[in-house]
C-alpha cells in the first residue's frame, strides 16, 4: 500500500471519467479511501459506486471546482464521512477549441475559472489537513500543450501552464511541512473527452494522432494513474516540484 501502508484520504477531482477516473480507481487499489469529486454528481456517485464494488472504498460527491463555496462544502462532506485529506489530485479540467480573434472574454474565463483557479482552490484548501499530519501529496494534470503551444487553444494552454508554474509555487512553500506537489502533463489521452473533441470536428481521430507520438499510441488514463500512484507514495517522499511527462515522447 502507498503512504508507508497507512491508508489516506484522497480527493480526485474530475474523478468521474477519464484521466480522473483512472485515478481514482488507482489510488483506491492502493489502499486509499477516495472521494470521486466531479460535477456531474450522477456520474461521480457510479464511480464511487464501482470502486466499492472492486472492494475499494470511495464517495462521489457533486462540485464545480470553479465554485469555491462549493469547493469547500465538498471538502467538510469528505473530511466527516472519510476523514482528514491526505491526498488531492486535480483532473477536473475543460477544454475549448477557438482562434486567438475569436476567443469570447466569457469562454477565457470559464476556461481559467475550472483549469487553473479550481486547481488553486482544490490545492489551498486541502493545506491544513496536511500540515496537520506532517505528510501530503498533491498532484495537478497539466497538458503537454502548455509546454509546446496549441493552435486554437490559447486559453487552455494558458491555464495549464499557469498549473504548471502553480505546482512549482506549492511545492517550495509547502515542503517543509512533509507536502509534496508534482504535475503530470499528459499528451494524447484517449478520455471521452478526446473523443468528444474528434466527434465535434475540433481534432483528428485520436487514432490518427497517435500516429505522431514515438511509442504509436494514444495514452490511456491507466498510463496516468500508474504515474500518479507513485508520486503519491511514500517512494516519490524525495519528489517534489516536478513535471513527469507521461506522454509517449510526444514532448521530451
Amino acid at each position: 500500500m502507498s503512504g508507508g501502508g497507512q491508508q489516506r484520504v484522497a480527493v480526485v477531482t474530475g474523478g468521474a471519467s477519464g484521466i480522473g477516473l483512472g485515478v481514482a480507481r488507482r489510488l483506491a487499489a492502493d489502499g486509499h479511501a477516495v472521494a470521486v469529486l466531479d460535477r456531474d454528481g450522477t456520474a461521480a456517485k457510479d464511480a464511487a459506486t464501482s470502486i466499492g464494488a472492486a472492494g475499494g472504498r470511495a464517495i462521489g460527491v457533486e462540485v464545480d471546482v470553479a465554485d469555491r463555496t462549493a469547493v469547500e462544502v465538498s471538502y467538510d462532506a469528505v473530511r466527516a464521512e472519510l476523514g482528514p485529506i491526505g491526498i488531492v489530485v486535480t483532473c477536473a479540467g475543460i477544454e475549448s477549441f477557438d482562434k486567438v480573434t475569436d476567443i469570447a472574454p466569457e469562454v477565457w474565463d470559464r476556461v481559467l475559472a475550472v483549469n487553473l483557479t479550481g486547481t488553486f482552490t482544490c490545492l489551498q484548501l486541502a493545506v491544513p489537513d496536511m500540515v496537520d499530519a506532517g505528510w501530503g501529496r498533491m498532484v495537478t494534470i497539466s497538458s503537454s500543450s502548455a509546454q509546446s503551444g496549441a493552435k486554437r487553444m490559447a486559453h487552455y494552454v494558458a491555464s495549464k501552464g499557469g498549473v504548471i508554474s502553480l505546482t512549482k509555487a506549492f511545492a517550495l512553500e509547502l515542503a517543509k511541512y512533509g507536502i509534496t506537489v508534482n504535475t503530470i502533463p499528459p499528451a494524447l489521452v484517449d478520455t471521452p473527452m478526446a473523443r468528444q473533441a474528434e466527434v465535434a470536428g475540433d481534432v483528428p481521430a485520436v487514432e490518427q494522432l497517435a500516429g505522431a507520438i514515438p511509442l504509436r499510441r494514444a495514452g490511456t488514463p491507466d498510463d496516468i494513474a500508474g504515474a500518479c500512484s507513485f508520486l503519491c507514495s511514500d517512494d516519490a517522499a524525495y519528489v517534489t516540484g516536478q513535471v513527469i511527462g507521461v506522454n509517449g515522447g510526444l514532448y521530451l
